[in-house]
């Protein structure tokens, strides 16, 4: 019985990439995914049969994928960056395989908010929420209230997708509704291009990168009112005694 695995490949370089995971992607005849994504691992994988399809293209390549192991009996790796299961490619391709007799497993990954995090310093050591800016897919309306919602519980909040060039604005707009909420002065911190070539990253207050270039290559952590600067890291206290 052929196992589509969908695989979570870490946030971009080699060595964030799970045991597990590579395992998987050396054992399965046929490597499936973003054509971004497939590019970061091609040289990891030689001699597979590589599929790639472009942005938007998600259903489509699960529909894809599930009908190439169901011709041809071959376990399959879709893969996701980060983690999987993490604004990836997991529910939808469980969704599409739902009653076909394909075996569908999910090879969790490190997601974005934990490799920055640990660039950042330790800003996640309690309570954290990640919120995607991303409007194509979840209304503004809906993504403003879970901000607000997040502010009102005094969460650390990690941001994907922060801004892209279709929606420059979005960044900046999620940044003046958690400035009603949490100080200008709360640190803050982004990284980009995360374990790839010419990753960069900055610690700041709040006020200061809501002035930044933000990108949908960045990742964007904004502390809470516990969080603080130490040597130049962000640090959000789990409460012991130093």
């Amino acid at each position: 019985m052929p196992v589509i695995y969908v695989v979570g490949i870490g946030p971009g370089g080699s060595e964030t990439i799970t045991p597990q995971a590579m395992n998987i992607l050396q054992s399965c005849k046929v490597v499936a995914g973003y054509v971004k994504y497939v590019d970061m691992i091609r040289d990891l994988v030689p001699g597979k049969f590589l599929y790639s399809s472009p942005m938007k293209m998600e259903v489509q390549r699960c529909r894809d994928v599930l009908k190439i192991s169901q011709e041809f009996g071959y376990d399959i790796a879709l893969i996701s960056s980060g983690d999987s299961g993490v604004y990836g490619m997991a529910g939808l391709m469980l969704e599409v395989a739902s009653g076909s007799g394909v075996e569908v497993r999910v090879i969790p990954g490190i997601t974005a908010a934990n490799s920055c995090a640990a660039v950042l310093g330790a800003p996640l050591m309690n309570d954290y929420v990640t919120i995607s800016l991303s409007d194509y897919l979840t209304e503004w309306r809906i993504i403003e209230k879970r901000l607000i919602f997040a502010c009102m519980g005094d969460f650390v909040i990690c941001l994907y997708n922060p801004a892209s060039s279709k929606r420059p604005q979005n960044f900046r707009r999620a940044c003046d509704i958690i400035l009603r909420y949490y100080d200008g002065d709360t640190p803050a911190g982004f990284v980009r291009n995360i374990g790839r070539d010419g990753d960069t990253h900055g610690v700041m207050t709040l006020n200061e990168i809501r002035r930044c270039d933000i990108d949908m290559l960045c990742t964007v952590i904004i502390g809470n009112s516990q969080t603080y600067i130490l040597d130049g890291k962000m640090i959000t206290p789990r409460g012991y005694k130093v």
